[in-house]
């Protein structure tokens, strides 16, 4: 019996858990020569020095049943089909979603971080293995959507990859939403990037861990014990670091926005992956409140076609968590706007995300629910999404 029963699901948020090595195999010699081990901090630690055992345990066929029967217990490596890509299909079956849009686990910080290190050769060589590694991973089941990463700090390189991520088989573009250094992610130069999207109908995608640093670390230095976050560690995911999540995808989509870049393209998607949603409702009033504030003196405001917020809910859509109010968010900001995720197989999306889901959406119209789980996906995906 599948997880999911009694209504299409698509999986906004799930996840490959990376190995150490797991990009080596991807990336063109040049490249893989400068690369850093992958650091897996987002776990508990010591939890990555049983991969190889649990690669062992996965390969037993004694130990197949409890992993199935635990689909939704066992989390990060320890679970079937979060680095075994030969698993996955049965995985995706015990899950129940229709499709999964996949992304990695540990590589956006490191790819963000090359991004700014203005060494554009090193960093569009390090997506394209990324790139290459999605796909391979995504090919075993066509329910499973692959996720092409794209530097914004060059111009032309931008565009290329782009269209090489499509070309190879990614069905949506992963972009930082920390600001390229040098210039706005609003820029002109980077409208091809947007077009090739737009005329490839797949959406353009931030993710938890693409916004570069969040914090000044000095906010943890408070004089009190250290808090250690929910995986054991002491550096990954706590109230504080929380907080910060949603910041970079809030200032990068306004700037897009106000600077017209969804307006010139209706017809493209953007998606916030896990970077919740509460804000939503307040970003919202708060761009139309921009317009209002500065369009007698900002020709830009001026010309655009209707309100930020209109912007929002025609073409930006957004994971809630689960701890969140799912059922006020998607009241204030529209029924268009929120999408399930499941956050697979992380330990962050917890052991039962559709039931927290429904407690929250108790008095929500079944039409709000059927967009929240299945229509506002299909929308995001487009001709992304398996036919």
């Amino acid at each position: 019996m599948p997880y999911v029963e009694g209504r299409v699901v698509h999986d906004a948020d799930s996840h490959v858990v990376e190995t150490p090595d797991w990009l080596v195999p991807y990336a063109d010699p040049e490249v893989r020569a400068r690369m850093k081990p992958l650091f897996l901090k987002t776990v508990k630690p010591g939890e990555e020095t049983f991969i190889d055992e649990l690669r062992r345990r996965h390969a037993d066929p004694a130990e197949r049943p409890a992993a199935e029967a635990e689909i939704m217990l066992r989390k990060n490596w320890s679970a079937l089909g979060s680095f075994v890509k030969e698993d996955r299909p049965r995985a995706l079956d015990l899950l129940g979603f229709r499709t999964q849009l996949v992304f990695n686990t540990f590589l956006n910080n490191y790819l963000c971080d090359v991004e700014h290190e203005r060494d554009p050769e090193f960093a569009y060589g390090l997506a394209r293995a990324h790139n290459r590694a999605m796909v391979d991973f995504c090919r075993v089941d066509r329910r499973l959507i692959a996720t092409g990463y794209v530097p914004l700090a060059d111009f032309a390189r931008a565009r290329a990859m782009a269209e090489e991520a499509l070309a190879m088989g990614c069905r949506a573009l992963l972009v930082p939403s920390r600001c390229p250094s040098g210039h706005s992610p609003s820029h002109t130069g980077l409208f091809p990037v947007w077009a090739t999207a737009e005329e490839a109908g797949v959406p353009i995608l931030f993710h938890v861990g693409g916004g570069g640093p969040l914090l000044d670390m000095h906010y943890f230095d408070n004089g009190l014990p250290l808090v250690t976050d929910f995986h054991g560690g002491a550096e990954n995911f706590r109230s504080v670091d929380y907080m910060a999540i949603p910041v970079p995808p809030m200032q990068t989509l306004a700037t897009l926005i106000i600077d017209g870049v969804l307006d010139r393209f209706p017809a493209l998607k953007f998606g916030v992956i896990e970077q919740g949603a509460v804000w939503l409702p307040g970003w919202m009033r708060q761009l139309d409140s921009a317009l209002e504030a500065f369009k007698k003196t900002e020709e830009r405001l001026r010309r655009l076609s209707m309100k930020p917020s209109e912007f929002v809910q025609r073409q930006v859509r957004a994971t809630p968590y689960p701890t969140e109010p799912v059922g006020w968010i998607i009241a204030e900001a529209g029924e268009e706007v929120c999408l399930f995720s499941s956050d697979w197989p992380h330990v962050e999306g917890g052991r039962n995300p559709v039931k927290r889901f429904e407690d929250s959406l108790q008095g929500t119209s079944e039409r709000a629910k059927q967009r929240f789980y299945c229509d506002n996906f299909v929308d995001l995906m487009g001709a992304g999404l398996p036919g």
